[in-house]
């Protein structure tokens, strides 16, 4: 005797019934109401009254159905008539779905996992949700998407431009824009028991890049041109590697002056307070003199104006888009320097407390990466030439021990950092950029 089911995790309706010795789940797009259930109760009294004359056609009463191929002739099936079953169904519900449309399902799921997201994060995705996926998807069941769906959308995207900008989307950010449309998918599979179509579909390979930090010289120039009010901000952006969000939500009851410490609680995202990107950015930056004398002098603007350490006329927080376009831009300019996101200031705090030899370990905490891979994996490329660990000090060591002399490597000093190349930027993964 089958039965119709609510699902406890989406509240549609299912049919639970067996045909053929096997259990079969036809699932719906239809909530739980009295109209929905006494109509899914008449098809299933037409499936088993079909079963029992062995006039059951699966395929004309679920056509999207997988399990229909199941109990087809070249399966061993049993096909009955065709028109009996037609006749059997009630017109209101012939076709009714296996799998909820895409547009239903992707609200239970962004309901079920908006909790889990920060308020930004949550943004994006509602926006990508209502501009694109539901648009193109909205009104196709998730189970009847297919690969070639998937794969016909990523290439629309691979010929789109980017907003206000001449150039096409990067590889990066329309793999950034398939993963909402991957996570529903994959959840709608494992709920419904279908194959995902992103089972072999990979994501789009991005180029490697590299930072680009500034110079110490540049870092002069910059902070000796800058505006007055915007010198001491560039100061702690320049040597203490702090996130731009992080700089912007900083408060003065997250500076400590007496044990010299910045402590990072919170951040500014759009203009809102919100947790650090992840628990490991929780930490505590210690300050250089530089930096303790820049906030010492801030705290006389702003410490008794607003909350936030660096903040507009009305004490609110600065807006990052504005400071870019209208003070950092500009100064880069003024001093015919290389155009580079403020992001590049982290970066260089980076790569000049690797050149004064301090500890990778100490380095990756100032940063709060948890481990010290993402520090080699970023700037990997200047560790030898600014520590000089580069295998000239094994030399000396050789050299002084045993009296024997050996060509040893030149470089520059193990204070002075580099002038760079121009290369591309290499950001946080995930994270939000100027």
């Amino acid at each position: 005797m089958g039965s119709i089911r609510k699902h406890s995790q989406t509240g549609f309706l299912f049919f639970d019934f067996r045909y053929q010795g096997v259990r079969c789940r036809e699932y719906t797009a239809l909530p739980e109401t009295a109209p929905n259930k006494k109509k899914l109760e008449k098809v299933l009294s037409a499936i088993e009254a079909d079963i029992a004359a062995g006039t059951f056609d699966y395929r004309r009463f679920f056509p999207g159905s997988k399990n229909a191929a199941k109990f087809d002739p070249a399966h061993g099936g049993m096909v009955g008539s065709a028109t009996a079953a037609v006749v059997a169904l009630p017109s209101a519900a012939a076709s009714v779905p296996s799998t909820p449309l895409f547009k239903d399902f992707a609200e239970t799921w962004f309901a079920e996992k908006e909790v889990e997201w920060r308020r930004s994060y949550r943004t994006t995705i509602r926006r990508e949700l209502d501009r694109a996926l539901i648009p193109k998807f909205g009104e196709k069941e998730v189970g009847q998407i297919s690969k070639a769906d998937v794969l016909a959308y990523r290439a629309e995207l691979g010929k789109a431009t980017a907003k206000g900008k001449q150039s096409k989307l990067s590889a990066a950010r329309i793999n950034k824009m398939l993963n909402p449309l991957r996570q529903i998918l994959n959840e709608a599979a494992d709920r419904f028991d279908f194959r995902t179509p992103f089972d072999s579909v990979k994501q789009l390979k991005t180029k490697r890049t590299d930072v680009d930090p500034f110079t110490l010289a540049e870092v002069k120039q910059v902070l000796d041109t800058v505006r007055p009010d915007f010198k001491h901000y560039f100061t702690v952006r320049f040597f203490t590697g702090m996130r731009t969000g992080e700089i912007d939500g900083l408060q003065w009851k997250y500076v400590d002056f007496e044990n010299r410490l910045i402590l990072v609680r919170e951040t500014v995202v759009g203009g809102e307070e919100e947790y650090t990107k992840t628990d490991g950015s929780q930490r505590d930056i210690q300050m250089s003199q530089l930096v303790f004398d820049a906030l010492k002098a801030q705290f006389e603007a702003t410490g008794k104006l607003s909350k936030f350490v660096f903040c507009n006329r009305l004490g609110t927080p600065l807006d990052h888009k504005n400071v870019t376009n209208r003070v950092w831009y500009p100064l880069l300019r003024h001093l015919n320097l290389k155009k580079r996101r403020p992001y590049q200031c982290r970066h260089t705090a980076a790569t000049l407390w690797l050149a004064s030899g301090e500890a990778p370990e100490w380095i990756a905490r100032q940063l709060g990466h948890t481990t010290t891979e993402m520090l080699f994996r970023v700037y990997s490329r200047y560790v030898p030439n600014l520590t000089r660990r580069d295998g000239s000090a094994f030399e000396r060591l050789i050299t002084q021990t045993l009296g024997t002399t050996l060509p040893v490597k030149t470089g520059q000093d193990e204070n002075t950092v580099p002038e760079t190349e121009s290369v591309a930027e290499q950001a946080d993964e995930g994270e939000h950029h100027d």
